[in-house]
């Protein structure tokens, strides 16, 4: 089993910057991909950004330039630093780390609200 812990969500006006964070903890071992997802009300989850193991990105061509993922020491943690936050990037923010290529892990989730 694998936890997903994140935090760094919150209030912030449009144009403003925040910084999730989420650790993986357990048996970690055979993660491969590491990732942010939302949701916004009414929608879907939808993805936001992932980053391999080897360290490919991929980014949804909403947040492109504007969001960066990347993994902290260890390669148990990883980041999204959100920038030029617009209104339309409000929702619950999940964590998500794939295993071995077929287990799916999920974090609680974090609100990030932008008021514009």
């Amino acid at each position: 089993q694998v936890q997903l812990v994140e935090s760094g969500g919150g209030l912030v006006q449009a144009g403003g910057s925040l910084r999730l964070s989420c650790a993986a903890s357990g048996s970690i071992f055979g993660i491969n991909v590491m990732g942010w997802y939302r949701q916004a009300p009414g929608k879907q989850r939808e993805l936001v950004a992932a980053i391999s193991s080897g360290d490919s990105t991929n980014y949804a061509d909403s947040v492109k330039g504007r969001f960066t993922i990347s993994r902290g020491n260890g390669q148990n943690t990883v980041y999204l630093q959100m920038n030029s936050l617009k209104p339309e990037d409000t929702g619950v923010y999940y964590c998500n780390a794939q295993q071995h290529a077929i287990l799916n892990y999920w974090g609680q989730g974090t609100q990030v609200t932008v008021s514009s």
